[in-house]
């Protein structure tokens, strides 16, 4: 749609050859002073101004941001592509071929539903690391991972070839935001002749990874995401910016993960949930774009919408680094200037709030042992461990010795167990690192090797285990079970990467070994971090310690971690082990990374061979020995770990332009594997009646060209009563598929072996499985029977208690519409699109809440369910609601005069009467919802066309 352009910003940019149109933010009074990322978004406002969903009035209230003010200007910004992992598009995909097909059979052509912005997915989801420390470990898992998902990835092929501007890259090839940085990312877009920045949202939390390059991105539900493939806007509110202002350099011996988990410690203090956070300053320059794209990756796990660097002679150099196109990256350059989007290290733009860090002060760091803001600096590491592990042992396991947790029964670690060496005092060369940065604090006690049960404690008898190939050992508390080189946040980082393999060449040179009870694994984010591995000679060094190759995916932060060694496992759960995980991701969630271990530590890529090598977390690595080399002398973590100098010299021999391009240069083709699949061939999709992974769902059945008139709702029940902060974790279906659940019931039905079940996020393409798992979350508190936990109603035909599922079935079955009755923040937590989808097909009509989490709001419209609010200061409660009544809400029908009502009369049939607030708060959404939902309205335009 071309743009009203009230304000004239319409001209031209020449660069080189080349002619591109532009729309120049300087024609916006007060544009000079907005920070980076809400320039991007005036430019966003000013190019799709439409005079209805985006005004004029909407453009000049941005130029005229109040940086003090609380957000509460809504605007409606329009991504220019959509970035999808396995796992959340997979439904995307499967409502674009339901689309098809309702467009057929409308006597439209099927052809035409294509995504509208070009939409990329990446498979890395689903790797499971089940294989490790063996040569065959990558080929095996990723034979493994094509068993478990061979109907999803013949889905996903089809989609490939079916649809325009959608692309897959295989398995086997990388993980989402590293391939996003590494290739996808454009910066600046250029399409159809207009050059604009290049801005995404993502169906994954982490998509603010990207924002190290530049790329204003964030993560959002797969209802905003399917929107957004289809030319819609996203709708925000104007957010309040931090502005993070950097200084001074890093020290040697810190890694981008120190960096990164002060950043998060600061951050999280601070309060940013919901706010934009933009890095400026002096500093900037002296921060790599791996490292800034570490920071923008952890974005989620501060709170922060975004974490955004601006475009400067750093991003140029990387996009040269990884191998763009010349005239792209002459174009990013030109257009950032142009623009005023080229950082000036010397600006001050207006911010909300403001915070500061001397990059001089990091300090190497862990976090955990349960969330990634939760900072520990390495000197404390032992302490801290010790005085978090009084958390999970009960106090009869506990004594007064000191931990051991692993013991290798044919020699001893002196690491792992052994008293402090007076040695230990030596400082690192002085050049790299400084001798502080592995040294206790001043503050924390040294003498603990008789620790109390107040500092921690060790199991009363270490457990003696024997391992497959017959080496015997003792675990305890604090083993490290597992030791994983994983995710997306350091697998992108060479600096981290390259240090990592430099640490395992200089172990086994001193000839240490991994411990026997360790799982290590290496999951890089992409093939070019073998590629740099195998060109600097360091691929053997990681396979002598067990980090071969397992995939390249999301493995172990995810919870793909595969299982432990049966031994290990067995032990670990027989005597009520508290065993540990370090492991260089972005997440450490109690549960999370494996069922076996309670504890989980970030770290980076080094500190993860470190920790491998030392066996336990029960360890000061500053002043104890990690082990002994072949001649029985006590080895120090100083003595092997890299200097920076060292590093860069490895980086600069072995990585360039030619390792990227050769890594994607036909990344979207797969290997044999991939393109041997069985694929449906046609535009329209043949579903598979016995498929348990994809089927059709039912949202256009019996949809005509035009919409049905808005209809008022009566006699409704109500299938919930729910209290305040019920999140989309309380309504979309997650984790494990259990056997005694309505979905357990309906994959036994039809012939699927408990094994087999797998979890919802893999069976997210079948709508029969994810119904059954809505509302079915085993912490959810119904109102309705009180005193009982899941996903449990009362059916009010009967009488009787039953699941959320059957009730609804009965309801329906009877034409009966239901309401959800809630509190305040009404879907709050992560904007899972499953969470309304559900709510939808379960036949819920309306939502009357007292406040909404903003997008779950959006997200219910977006499937046709109405959002009403309470008025101020009146609830449930107050009114004497029990959810036994029946509800009718009239005034609904006024949409159908283009107007949208501020309020709906609800009565009931026990004499309450109230004026409830109509939540749709857009002109988008009011058509959304007379078309019954977003799909429903992108379809018939379509028609229309």
């Amino acid at each position: 749609m071309a743009s009203l352009d009230t304000f004239g910003a319409k001209t031209q940019l020449r660069v080189g050859d080349a002619s591109y149109e532009i729309f120049k933010i300087d024609k916006v009074d007060g544009h000079e002073r907005l920070p980076y990322s809400l320039k991007i978004l005036l430019e966003n406002l000013l190019r799709t101004e439409d005079g209805a969903n985006i005004t004029a009035d909407h453009i000049e209230q941005l130029g005229g941001w109040d940086p003090t003010a609380d957000p509460s200007v809504e605007i409606q910004f329009t991504p220019a592509r959509v970035l999808m992992q396995d796992f959340t598009g997979v439904p995307c995909v499967v409502d674009l071929a339901t689309m098809r097909e309702a467009v057929r059979e409308l006597g439209g052509d099927a052809t035409k539903v294509n995504p509208l912005a070009p939409a990329e997915l990446v498979i890395d989801h689903s790797v499971i690391a089940d294989l490790f420390g063996r040569e065959d470990a990558f080929a095996r898992n990723v034979e493994l991972e094509y068993e478990r998902n061979k109907e999803r990835y013949q889905f996903l092929r089809w989609g490939q070839t079916a649809f325009n501007e959608f692309k897959v890259v295989p398995p086997g090839t990388g993980i989402v935001h590293q391939v996003n940085i590494e290739y996808l990312a454009r910066t600046i877009m250029e399409r159809g002749g207009q050059a604009y920045p290049d801005t995404v949202v993502g169906t994954d939390s982490h998509t603010t990874m990207v924002n190290g390059l530049g790329v204003l991105g964030w993560g959002v539900g797969g209802i905003e995401a399917e929107a957004a493939m289809l030319g819609q806007p996203v709708s925000m509110l104007i957010p309040r910016v931090v502005g993070f202002k950097l200084s001074g350099e890093m020290p040697a011996g810190t890694t981008a993960t120190d960096l990164v988990l002060t950043i998060t410690e600061m951050l999280r203090k601070h309060g940013v949930v919901g706010k934009f956070v933009e890095f400026y300053g002096p500093g900037v320059s002296a921060v790599p774009l791996a490292n800034r794209a570490t920071i923008g990756n952890m974005s989620p796990e501060y709170g922060s919408t975004v974490a955004i660097f601006p475009i400067d002679a750093e991003t140029i150099r990387y996009l040269e680094l990884t191998g763009r196109d010349a005239a792209q990256v002459a174009l990013v350059e030109a257009y950032a200037k142009e623009q005023g989007l080229w950082h000036d290290p010397e600006a001050e733009p207006a911010y909300s709030e403001r915070l500061e860090l001397d990059l001089g002060t990091i300090e190497p760091s862990l976090a955990g042992p349960k969330r990634p803001q939760d900072r520990v600096p390495l000197g404390a590491a032992k302490t801290l461990f010790r005085s978090a592990l009084t958390d999970y042992v009960a106090d009869d396991s506990v004594g007064e010795r000191d931990l051991k947790p692993g013991v290798a029964r044919e020699q001893l670690p002196v690491g792992a167990n052994g008293p402090a060496d007076e040695a230990s005092a030596e400082s690192f060369p002085a050049s790299d690192p400084p001798a502080n940065q592995f040294s206790d604090p001043a503050d924390e006690p040294r003498d603990l090797e008789t620790a109390a049960v107040g500092a921690g404690g060790r199991a009363s008898n270490p457990v003696r285990v024997t391992g497959a190939d017959g080496v015997e050992y003792e675990l305890d508390h604090g083993a490290v079970v597992i030791a994983a080189i994983t995710s997306c946040t350091n697998t992108s980082n060479p600096q981290v990467m390259i240090g990592a393999a430099l640490l395992a060449r200089n172990a086994v040179e001193k000839g240490l070994t991994r411990k026997p009870w360790v799982k290590t694994t290496l999951a890089p984010g992409s093939k070019v971090v073998m590629d740099y591995y195998e060109r600097a000679g360091l691929t053997p060094y990681l396979d002598k310690l067990g980090f071969n190759l397992v995939g390249y995916g999301c493995t172990t932060c995810i919870g793909n971690s595969g299982p432990l060694p049966e031994e290990v496992s067995a032990a670990v759960n027989e005597h009520d082990l508290s065993v540990v995980s370090v492991l260089s991701g972005n997440r450490n969630f109690e549960g999370r990374i494996n069922p076996d271990v309670k504890m989980n530590y970030l770290a980076s890529p080094p500190l993860v061979v470190a920790y491998a090598l030392a066996g336990t977390m029960d360890i000061d690595l500053a002043n104890e020995p990690i082990g002994e080399d072949s001649e029985g002398n006590p080895v120090f973590l100083r003595e092997i770990w890299p200097n920076s100098a060292e590093i860069q010299d490895v980086i600069a021999q072995a990585i360039g332009a030619t390792g990227f391009s050769a890594a994607y240069a036909d990344v979207f083709a797969g290997d044999e594997r991939w393109q041997s699949l069985p694929t449906p061939t046609g535009d329209t999709f043949a579903w598979a009646d016995d498929s348990t992974y994809v089927r059709k769902p039912p949202y256009f059945e019996g949809m005509q060209p035009e919409p049905s008139p808005v209809v008022d709702i009566s006699g409704a029940r109500v299938l919930a009563k729910l209290g305040d902060s019920v999140t989309t974790d309380h309504i979309s279906p997650a984790g494990s598929i259990k056997a005694d659940s309505p979905a357990g019931a309906y994959l036994a039905e039809h012939g699927v072996p408990r094994h087999e079940f797998n979890s919802y996020g893999s069976r997210r393409g079948n709508h029969e499985v994810m119904i059954r798992g809505t509302f079915a979350n085993i912490r959810l508190r119904n109102q309705l029977v009180p005193g009982v936990e899941g996903g449990f109603t009362v059916n009010h035909l009967t009488g009787e208690q039953t699941s959320i599922y059957d009730a609804s079935m009965a309801y329906q079955e009877a034409g009966i519409p239901l309401v959800i009755l809630a509190g305040k923040e009404y879907g709050s937590g992560s904007s899972r699109d499953w969470a309304a989808k559900g709510t939808m097909l379960l036949g819920v009509r309306a939502v009357i809440a007292e406040s909404y989490e903003r997008i779950h709001r959006s997200n219910l419209i977006g499937m046709g369910v109405l959002p009403l609010q309470f008025p101020v200061d009146v609830t449930a409660e107050s009114l004497g609601l029990t959810g036994t009544e029946m509800f009718t809400i009239t005034g609904v029908t006024a949409l159908n005069d283009g107007d949208t009502p501020r309020t709906v009369t609800v009565t009931t049939d026990t004499g309450v009467e109230f004026e409830a607030v109509v939540r749709i708060d857009t002109p988008g959404e009011a058509d959304y919802y007379r078309h019954g939902g977003i799909l429903q309205y992108v379809l018939r335009r379509m028609i229309a066309n």
